[in-house]
């Protein structure tokens, strides 16, 4: 018996190695082929979930304030281009009241021709801003302050205000789509449209200054 006993001990323990050797791998295999769902729960990391729901969180409001910028954006071009059209309109509509005076030869109004100007000064530094208007940099140099307008040459300077308004408001880059084919005139026509807002700005800031003058002066 003492010589049989290491023995069965020794076989009794090989037994149960493959035993649970055999169990282990069937279970295995039973997990690995188990439907998605049935099963313990797996274990969950309460960090990690915090992690990824602020990533979440985060895109998400991220999202809403891509959204809220583009609408803002949206906004602000349909303003501005609505601005531009009533700016264009407006240069047009006060310099036909200003020709139609001229033209009727009707005794200079200095208060009406002041607030005439101050409306074209207005609306074409506004143009100005949107069209990013420059003077040439082969034309930058020092100007000089134009002297204030008699009453002698104030009907002259309000003719070459009109003239430089018809040529503002009628230029072909205004008016036409880009000709890719035509960069070279689109180019041109654009430094003329730039050159004439620029000679409105200062012509009308001129005329309005000196029409103030000659209303304020005796009589």
């Amino acid at each position: 018996m003492r010589y049989h006993e290491p023995q069965m001990i020794s076989d009794l323990i090989g037994r149960m190695a493959v035993l649970i050797l055999t169990s282990a791998f069937v279970t295995g295999v039973a997990l690995a082929q188990r439907p998605a769902g049935v099963g313990p729960p797996p274990v969950n990391s309460p960090r990690l979930e915090s992690s990824e729901r602020d990533a979440r969180e985060n895109a998400l409001r991220g999202a809403e304030i891509d959204a809220a910028t583009e609408k803002r954006n949206q906004a602000r071009l349909e303003a501005g281009v609505l601005q531009v059209k009533q700016d264009f309109t407006h240069l047009q509509v006060v310099r036909n009241d200003i020709a139609r005076n001229l033209v009727a030869r009707k005794p200079l109004d200095y208060v009406l021709i002041s607030d005439q100007t101050r409306d074209i000064n207005k609306a074409a530094n506004r143009l100005k801003t949107y069209m990013m208007a420059r003077v040439p940099q082969d034309e930058e140099k020092e100007q000089k302050k134009p002297a204030e307008l008699s009453s002698e040459n104030m009907t002259g300077a309000l003719v070459k205000l009109c003239k430089v308004i018809d040529s503002f408001v009628e230029n072909p880059a205004l008016k036409n789509a880009v000709d890719a084919q035509q960069l070279d005139k689109v180019k041109a026509d654009k430094a003329r449209a730039d050159s004439d807002l620029l000679t409105i700005i200062d012509l009308s800031e001129n005329i309005q200054k000196s029409a103030g003058s000659l209303k304020a002066a005796p009589k």
